[in-house]
């Protein structure tokens, strides 16, 4: 008996609901088959999206509020039609077969994995979501219109699946940094971030003040997008080979890392993510040298990784 079987027949044995067991148990086993594509605090489609699958996906990924350790599916159709609940579960039925289907899966794992299953088809007769754990339906919430149901994803993820243990230093970064990434993606201000966990926006989270914040918002945003892009590999070798010297080698890095920051620095402003004209004469200057030991860690990162190639 395998995993997945062995936690139903638990459930069962505890008098959960069959129904709600079977369908929670489904939804553990398709996450579990797309574990290895879902990273942590960000929503993942776990199939090629169509044009048509793109506008429904950023609807959601604006609204959608995960915390770091939370595991987030985004089913197209292609996916999504195929995983019905069972039939003797009718109240789980929020669209009908035929229709097309999106849906987005969550995972709070733990001792006793949470779930919350929405369905946000704009072809749902009932679009919402339902909050499972143990085998269990917690409780549904029901929309009158699938914009309705997107429009409510931060109130439902923070209320009811939200990591409520204590956030150690690098969660708040990360949820900062995925806020900040698909605030980025977006290219649009206003997506929902809750405040007191971002350290962009309370920097005392990270024992930080706004300064520090903004500029390791950037070199975070920055590494990452270095580390992730072919591109910059090929840009790297490329200044490698003609420059004549060590020092001509890392200038040329120094103009690269300025002008990343630079456009990172234009996306914050143009979003107003902070407002720059409030800064004191002594926050100006702090502006200036983190400006300038931001460029210098970016380009140890650079040569680093041209020396590795």
């Amino acid at each position: 008996m395998d995993q997945i079987a062995r936690k139903v027949k638990q459930w069962i044995d505890e008098k959960k609901d069959p129904r709600s067991a079977h369908w929670q148990a489904g939804l553990e086993a398709i996450m579990e088959r797309f574990f290895a594509d879902i990273e942590p605090g960000r929503l993942i489609p776990v199939y090629p999206l169509e044009e048509k699958d793109l506008s429904v996906f950023k609807k959601v990924l604006e609204q959608l509020d995960l915390s770091p350790g939370l595991l987030a599916a985004f089913l197209p159709p292609f996916v999504a039609d195929a995983i019905v609940p069972p039939d003797s579960a009718g109240e789980l039925v929020r669209i009908e077969k035929g229709k097309p289907s999106y849906k987005i899966i969550i995972l709070r794992p733990g001792k006793e994995d949470r779930m919350i299953c929405i369905e946000c088809s704009e072809y749902a007769s009932r679009p919402g979501a339902d909050i499972f754990q143990s085998g269990a339906l917690l409780g549904s919430f029901d929309y009158d219109t699938h914009d309705a149901c997107i429009s409510e994803l931060p109130k439902i993820t923070r209320a009811h699946i939200w990591e409520k243990n204590k956030w150690e230093r690098k969660d708040y970064i990360s949820y900062t940094m995925n806020w900040f990434e698909k605030t980025e993606y977006l290219g649009k201000a206003g997506v929902p971030v809750n405040e007191n966990y971002s350290f962009l926006h309370s920097p005392t989270v990270i024992k930080s003040n706004r300064i520090d914040a903004l500029f390791l918002l950037i070199y975070e945003g920055l590494h990452k997008r270095f580390q992730d892009s072919e591109d910059l590999y090929k840009e790297l070798k490329a200044i490698g080979v003609k420059a004549e010297s060590k020092e001509m080698r890392l200038s040329a890095y120094n103009t690269l890392a300025q002008n990343h920051i630079l456009d990172l620095l234009n996306v914050v402003k143009e979003l107003e993510l902070i407002d720059f004209t409030s800064f004191t004469n002594t926050e100006n200057e702090g502006f200036k040298n983190e400006f300038a030991r931001t460029a210098r860690e970016l380009v140890a990162d650079l040569d680093a990784e041209y020396t590795r190639q």
